[in-house]
């Protein structure tokens, strides 16, 4: 019965032996593979953080610009309507001149009128 332990022993020392150079050829072969793709993860995480900081600052960027235009298009609509009132003044003294009658050389007359207008 030694005989038959003695090769049961051999075949469990070889089995083990077996799993041990299996998981060394196994770890070295997939380490590098698995540390590279690791990297690569770490790579990928960092560039998605960047870009979703990036579209934070641009939606921030693109309100900022829209308040902006806002403001720029209260101006003008303002701007707009005191150019109205004050053409509505010029217009105004513009009739007063047509509607006005003079004789004689018509330069002379518009000359006359606008420098009248004027206060010259």
């Amino acid at each position: 019965m030694s005989a038959w332990a003695l090769r049961v022993a051999s075949a469990g020392l070889l089995i083990l032996l077996g799993i041990a150079v299996g998981t060394w050829a196994t770890t070295s072969h997939f380490r590098p593979l698995l540390d590279a793709e690791q990297d690569q993860a770490a790579r990928c995480k960092a560039g998605r953080d960047n870009l979703a900081g990036l579209t934070q600052e641009q939606g921030k960027a693109l309100g900022d610009l829209v308040l902006a235009a806002s403001a720029r298009q209260s101006a003008a609509e303002q701007a707009v309507s005191e150019a109205k009132a004050s053409a509505d003044l010029d217009y105004a003294a513009a009739n007063r001149l047509q509607q006005e009658r003079t004789g004689g050389d018509q330069c002379a007359a518009a000359t006359s009128i606008i420098d009248k207008e004027l206060g010259l």
